[in-house]
């Protein structure tokens, strides 16, 4: 049988089982403000341990072998059977040992007898060649490719003397844009100018108007190294003196070199100071061998001296070869690529979608006015179809 409950009674029976549940609670403590600063304390303390309970980001342990490990071996594998691709450009006057310098530079005879350098050929004017050479050391091979300019500031009126120079570099991130811009992409062989070793006359009197201006052209196209050539006819107190001349006017002139990368570790911010400090280096390139102590060595050989090319108190060649080849040369592949190649390419790609823009907007089959009040995404595509109708 149902009997009525009156509401305050129902009040009083919850209020009598909460007091229940609640009777052998113990009291709630205040707030305590150093509280706080124990458990981040705490907290701090298991992060710096490396607990990723409380860090999150901290690895954690395996107990056994899994394999990923081995993605390095992988990687190397991969490329080791793909061989490696470097286009190096060098420019200067004639007479100033750029042939000499790249057979020093590879321990190979890429200028021969039979295959002169470019500047024992005669040129009226300035011409871009280009010389292939597949390198093989430890299993590892390297597709050189030497760009050299004949002609360049031999003449007498040497104005515009570096537009084949850029027109060249800029053909060749042309054509690795249109072949990554195609549907089927297969194989894309990497043309593009790595780096540019430029030769400066040893005058002692620092830059040539010429040297500025081909620079200040340049810098922002491909990865300039500057170089002394021909060290050899410098005292060292002299060299010393024109290589803080060299800078000074490069500062001056805001051109811009190629910068070596930042580092987390200590040695290498060491190693990469004392490379610094060499720039731009004072070089000296021999085809000959001479024996100096019982030991057969590349070297120039004169009536005072000798002077050693892999020694780095005659000059400075084993410094560039060590950053050109040994720890450098993957990064100036990749400013090449994140930097130089990526600024053409956007240049490139607004000046089309300029004029794509204003050819439509002088149509009468596309009006482009509504998409003016749209967000920059539908702006894009509004100038992508008329690209695309028009046939641009």
């Amino acid at each position: 049988m149902l009997q009525f409950v009156s509401p305050s009674k129902c009040l009083d029976f919850g209020l009598s089982k909460r007091e229940a549940f609640f009777k052998n609670e113990p009291p709630t403590a205040k707030f305590d403000p150093t509280t706080r600063d124990k458990l981040d304390h705490k907290m701090d303390k298991e992060k710096e341990n490396g607990h990723p309970e409380t860090s999150g980001k901290a690895p954690k342990e395996l107990d056994g072998y899994v394999g990923f490990a081995n993605l390095p071996n992988q990687v190397y594998r991969k490329s080791v059977k793909r061989g490696f691709e470097f286009t190096l450009m060098v420019v200067g006057q004639s007479g100033l040992g750029k042939s000499t310098l790249i057979n020093t530079l590879f321990l190979t005879d890429l200028y021969s007898a039979d295959y002169p350098g470019p500047s024992y050929r005669i040129k009226k004017t300035v011409q871009v060649e280009t010389t292939q050479v597949l390198l093989k050391e430890g299993g590892v091979q390297l597709r050189l490719t030497v760009v050299d300019t004949p002609g360049f500031g031999d003449a007498v009126d040497n104005s515009n003397c570096w537009q084949p120079v850029t027109d060249y570099i800029d053909s060749k991130y042309e054509e690795y844009l249109n072949a990554e811009s195609r549907v089927n992409r297969k194989t894309m062989p990497d043309n593009r100018v790595h780096c540019c070793l430029y030769f400066i006359t040893p005058s002692g009197h620092g830059l040539k108007p010429l040297d500025v201006e081909f620079m200040k052209r340049l810098h922002d196209k491909v990865n300039i190294i500057p170089m002394i050539a021909k060290a050899d006819t410098m005292t060292p107190d002299e060299c010393r003196e024109f290589k803080k001349t060299i800078l000074n006017e490069i500062a001056q002139h805001k051109i811009k070199i190629y910068e070596f990368p930042e580092c987390d570790d200590e040695e290498e911010n060491k190693l990469q100071k004392k490379l610094k400090d060499r720039v731009p280096f004072a070089v000296v390139g021999s085809n000959t061998l001479v024996s100096v102590g019982g030991k057969t060595v590349r070297a120039r050989q004169y009536p005072w001296g000798i002077v050693e090319v892999e020694n780095l108190e005659h000059n400075d060649f084993l410094a560039l070869r060590n950053m050109l080849v040994r720890t450098h040369l993957h990064d100036l592949k990749d400013v090449t690529n994140n930097v130089h190649y990526e600024n053409y390419r956007y240049n490139k790609l607004a000046s089309v979608a300029t004029k794509g823009k204003e050819k439509a907007v002088g149509s009468k089959e596309l009006n482009l006015e509504t998409a003016e009040d749209e967000d920059s995404g539908e702006k894009y595509y509004s100038v992508f179809f008329s690209l695309h109708k028009y046939g641009i």
